[in-house]
């Protein structure tokens, strides 16, 4: 018997796919908490993921959808623990703002302070970030490490983030990471478990940077 079949490319357009996709997601998740601005984070997270338990997991501050697209707006700086995200987010969106994105782990003198102090590149490069972001939005999804200096510089007053977007995957500090996330009152993105990842934290910052170019 042949088992050969002849493949048919799709010719429809990707904005129909992405339609389409987003009707699938809709009807499979059903009822959910989100409000009517977080639904469209949760909804490209689960696209970028075909995850369903991690879209179900997400937590928000209650401000934390208007102070991303504040900050966006203002043109304040995207943080990024690495550079895939860099390599993910819509510059156009930001750049219209006057924003970017930065990624410090990788500077030359933020290597040197790792080494000298015998800690993670991630440790420090929050402590370079906080001195050039001020007000930005930080964007977390790979070093668990990164999260938790965050945390412990915004506890100590030191770090005055306008957003934190903080989904670290792994299984070494990454669910403890987000659960200190959750016990912060300033505006944050998370969830629960370990689940995570940089392409997730890419959806989130594409979703707020849409409705913040949407604005009148």
């Amino acid at each position: 018997m042949d088992f050969k079949t002849e493949f048919k490319p799709l010719t429809v357009q990707p904005q129909e796919i992405e339609g389409k996709s987003f009707e699938i997601i809709t009807e499979e998740l059903g009822e959910h908490p989100f409000t009517e601005q977080q639904y469209p984070i949760v909804q490209r997270i689960i696209h970028a993921s075909a995850d369903f338990e991690l879209g179900r997991s997400l937590v928000f501050h209650k401000d934390a959808i208007e102070a991303g697209i504040k900050s966006i707006r203002e043109g304040r700086t995207v943080v990024a623990d690495v550079q895939m995200i860099q390599a993910g987010v819509s510059k156009e969106r930001l750049e219209r703002f006057g924003g970017g994105v930065k990624v410090f782990i990788s500077d030359p003198d933020v290597m040197e302070e790792a080494k000298r102090l015998n800690t993670t590149r991630a440790i420090i490069s929050m402590r370079k970030a906080i001195k050039e972001a001020d007000g930005g939005i930080y964007a977390i999804g790979n070093a668990p490490t990164a999260l938790l200096e965050l945390i412990r510089l915004v506890k100590e007053g030191e770090a005055r983030p306008g957003l934190i977007i903080g989904m670290p995957v792994g299984f070494v500090s990454a669910a403890e990471s987000k659960d200190e996330l959750r016990k912060l009152d300033i505006p944050f993105i998370t969830n629960i478990g370990r689940k995570g990842g940089s392409t997730i934290v890419v959806s989130a910052i594409n979703a707020i940077s849409i409705m913040a170019a949407a604005q009148k």
